[in-house]
C-alpha cells in the first residue's frame, strides 16, 4: 500500500511508521509493539549510560526481534557559568520559598554527555538497525564506526540547511522536524536559539523544502497524529513519519499520570516551546512555570543544568498533585490523541493511513 518505498527497504520494515524516541517515556515496550507491529520502534538512550541502554537493548531483544532505532544527543556539554547559574537559582528561590523548600544550598548539577566512545562501543556491541541522533551527528571518527557496524544513520533537521549537512556528512534519512513538534527543537547549526526559533518552519513547509534539497529519504515530524497527517506528509513526498505525542496516552508508555492529566486537557493548556525547562528550545503543554518564567529566557544556564534547580520544585509539587515545575513534553497535535494500547494504536494508524491515500489516488 506505500508507493514509496525507500524508507521500509532501508529500515527492513512493514510500515512507514517511526517510534519518536521520547527518553524517559518510549519503553522497551512501546518500541517492541511498534517494532512488531511493522514499524520502527524507538529507545531514547539520551538520558541513560552505557549499561542502562546494554539492560534496556537486551529486554527490547526479548520482545522483538525486528528492527529497532536507539538515539542519542549530540549537543554541546554544559559551560560552567557561577554568574547565570546563580541567577537561575535567584529567579527560582521565590518558588523555593514558596514550597518551603531551603534554598541556602544549591541542588546538585545535572548533566548529561553527549554521545562518546564509551556509547559507541554499545553501539557496535549491540547493532541496532538504527541509530538516530538529535542535535546534529557525532565526530566523524564515531559516525564512520558506527556505520561499519552496519547501522543506519537517522538525525533530525529544522532547517533546510541543516537537512543539507546531515546528508553531507553522512546521513542516511533525515527526520524533517517541523516546529509542531513536542520535545526538544533538533537545532543545531544556528547556535543563537532565539533567532533560529523565529525563523523554524511547520511540518508541511519543511517536509516539502528538505524533500526538494536532498536524496535521501525524509521521515516528516511534527503535530501528526493520526492518519491523516500521516497520508498528508506522504503526499507531500515524506518516505516516512515519526511519531511521539500520539503514543503518550498508551498504557505501555512511561507518561505519569500528571502528565497523562494534562494530556487530556491538551486543547485547553495549548502547548509552547520554551528553554526554562531544560536550557534549549523544547515544546510542552503550557503550565506555571513557563508561564511565569519563559517561554524564553535569555540567562538561562547551558543544557540541561536547568533541570537540576527545577528538580526540588518537582519534588515538592507533584505528590500534592501539582504539575506547576513538571515538563509536559508534547506536539501541537496534542489535542488529536487517543487513548489505545499501543498494538491497536498503530492498526488504527496504518489503516487510516491507508484509507486517506486510496482517496488520494481514487481523486
Amino acid at each position: 500500500m506505500w508507493t514509496d518505498r525507500r524508507l521500509l527497504e532501508l529500515f527492513g520494515i512493514e510500515h512507514p511508521i517511526v517510534l519518536a524516541p521520547m527518553a524517559g517515556f518510549a519503553t522497551v515496550e512501546v518500541a517492541a509493539t511498534v517494532s512488531n507491529s511493522g514499524g520502527l520502534g524507538s529507545i531514547g538512550c539520551g538520558t541513560m549510560d552505557p549499561q542502562a541502554a546494554g539492560d534496556a537493548m537486551a529486554k527490547l531483544r526479548r520482545l522483538t526481534s525486528n528492527p529497532v532505532s536507539l538515539n542519542f544527543f549530540c549537543h554541546e556539554p554544559a559551560k560552567a557559568d557561577a554568574g547565570r547559574e546563580r541567577a537561575w537559582h535567584d529567579r527560582l528561590s521565590p518558588y523555593y520559598r514558596e514550597l518551603g523548600i531551603d534554598d541556602a544550598t544549591p541542588p546538585r548539577r545535572t548533566d548529561l554527555a553527549p554521545f562518546n566512545t564509551g556509547m559507541c562501543e554499545f553501539v557496535e556491541d549491540a547493532k541496532p538497525k538504527v541509530v538516530s541522533f538529535h542535535f546534529g551527528l557525532p565526530a566523524p571518527v564515531l559516525l564512520a564506526r558506527i556505520k561499519a557496524a552496519g547501522c543506519r544513520v537517522i538525525s533530525s533537521a529544522t532547517t533546510v540547511d541543516e537537512a543539507r549537512w546531515l546528508q553531507d556528512h553522512g546521513a542516511d534519512a533525515v527526520i524533517a522536524q517541523g516546529y509542531e513538534a513536542g520535545g526538544h527543537r533538533g537545532m543545531f547549526l544556528d547556535r543563537d536559539h532565539s533567532r533560529a526559533l523565529a525563523s523554524q518552519l511547520g511540518t508541511l513547509a519543511l517536509v516539502s523544502q528538505i524533500v526538494d534539497a536532498v536524496s535521501v529519504p525524509v521521515i516528516a515530524a511534527g503535530g501528526i497524529a493520526d492518519g491523516r497527517g500521516i497520508a498528508a506528509a506522504l503526499a507531500l513526498g515524506a518516505s516516512g513519519v515519526q511519531l511521539g505525542t500520539a503514543f503518550l496516552l498508551c498504557p505501555e508508555a512511561a507518561t505519569p499520570p500528571l502528565h497523562r492529566d494534562a494530556l487530556r486537557q491538551a486543547r485547553q493548556l495549548g502547548t509552547m516551546v520554551t528553554n526554562v525547562l531544560t536550557g534549549r528550545p523544547a515544546r510542552a503543554l503550557v503550565n506555571r512555570f513557563i508561564a511565569d518564567v519563559g517561554p524564553l529566557f535569555d540567562a538561562v544556564p547551558d543544557f540541561p543544568l536547568p533541570m537540576g534547580v527545577l528538580a526540588p520544585l518537582r519534588a515538592a509539587a507533584e505528590p500534592k498533585g501539582s504539575r506547576d515545575f513538571t515538563p509536559l513534553w508534547a506536539g501541537q497535535g496534542a489535542a488529536l490523541i487517543r487513548e489505545f494500547p499501543a498494538k491497536a494504536l498503530m492498526q488504527m494508524l496504518v489503516k487510516e493511513a491507508a484509507e486517506r491515500l486510496n482517496r488520494i489516488k481514487d481523486g
